[in-house]
């Protein structure tokens, strides 16, 4: 059940996507069908007239904005001016329009890339801004940390009730399998099938294998981000994780034995590694009552599944 009126419009940026397509099926199971959708080719979210006309139109109640453009640490490192002006204008123009056609609540996602590189481990929200970012990202964080900050900001200059919460590493259905854009769950599910498929011994992981990352199941994700909206009012960020972390070889182990138990690992450590570790604090999410509820295990397999029901997909 859910505390939320049923009957109110509530706005998705970024529907398709990973998260936004977890979101709406979260929505829906709550029995929350009024909502708001638009593909990019309909509202452009980086042209200010574009959004604000749509809102204008669809007069939301609540805005879940969660679209963005996102990659690991390849696209990161090759378009970092993409990833700030798009991510930038993106949060910009939702906001703007959010704010002057009354919407009620308003949720945005950020990214626990947003931490400095040099975290004390697990990260807490109040380490924000306390140390140099990752140098392989950092257009990207400085792009969500801005959005983050015109939540606060908002709320401050015109009492607006717009929330922000900084998920971890994400994966699950509707991923991103590319072998140049996606991040390294998906990447290396792609990576170890299709050495199945070539009948290929080893199978190359980028980097040492050392660093630590935390993963959470977009589904997951999906259930925190009503929980928030109906429970969390604080100006404050919040993070949204499962408080676990595994190293890049305990991982790809795992995907291995989902997915090619035959294989032997080969670690290329000519490539970047990136961030040492990233595991965050989710001690006031659990306070208030919030826990994930899908392993890493089942996550992986079930991810696997479905990249097998759709494998046609990520051909070429």
């Amino acid at each position: 059940m859910t505390s939320l009126d049923s009957t109110a419009p509530i706005l998705v940026t970024g529907h398709r996507g990973l998260v936004g397509s977890a979101i709406v099926r979260s929505l829906q199971a709550a029995g929350l069908n009024n909502l708001v959708l638009a593909t990019r080719t309909e509202v452009d979210l980086r042209d200010q007239k574009q959004v604000s006309d749509w809102f204008d139109r669809t007069r939301p109640r609540y805005v879940l904005h969660v679209a963005g453009k996102v990659g690991g640490i390849l696209a990161n490192s090759t378009y970092p001016a993409d990833f700030l002006y798009d991510n930038i204008l993106m949060h910009a123009t939702v906001m703007k329009a959010a704010h002057e056609s009354g919407v009620e609540k308003l949720l945005y996602l950020g990214s626990s890339c947003i931490y400095p590189r040099e975290c004390p481990q697990p990260i807490k929200e109040e380490y924000l801004l306390t140390g140099p970012l990752e140098r392989t990202n950092d257009a990207y964080a400085v792009a969500k940390i801005s959005g983050l900050v015109a939540c606060q900001s908002y709320r401050r200059q015109h009492g607006c009730n717009f929330i922000s919460a900084m998920p971890t590493n994400l994966y699950g259905p509707n991923d991103n399998f590319s072998p140049t854009g996606s991040h390294v769950l998906p990447a290396l599910i792609r990576r170890f099938h299709e050495a199945r498929e070539r009948g290929d011994i080893t199978v190359t992981i980028w980097g040492t294998g050392k660093p630590m990352r935390e993963f959470l199941h977009v589904d997951d994700l999906a259930q925190a981000c009503l929980f928030l909206l109906e429970n969390y009012n604080d100006e404050s960020t919040i993070n949204v994780g499962t408080g676990e972390d595994v190293t890049i070889a305990e991982l790809a182990q795992s995907v291995r034995n989902v997915v090619y138990p035959g294989a032997k690992l080969e670690f290329d450590t000519s490539k970047p590694d990136g961030t040492p570790r990233k595991l965050l604090d989710v001690s006031r999410l659990h306070s208030l009552g919030w826990k994930h509820s899908i392993s890493l295990q089942d996550g992986i397999e079930s991810t696997y599944q479905w990249f097998l029901d759709h494998q046609d997909d990520f051909r070429g």
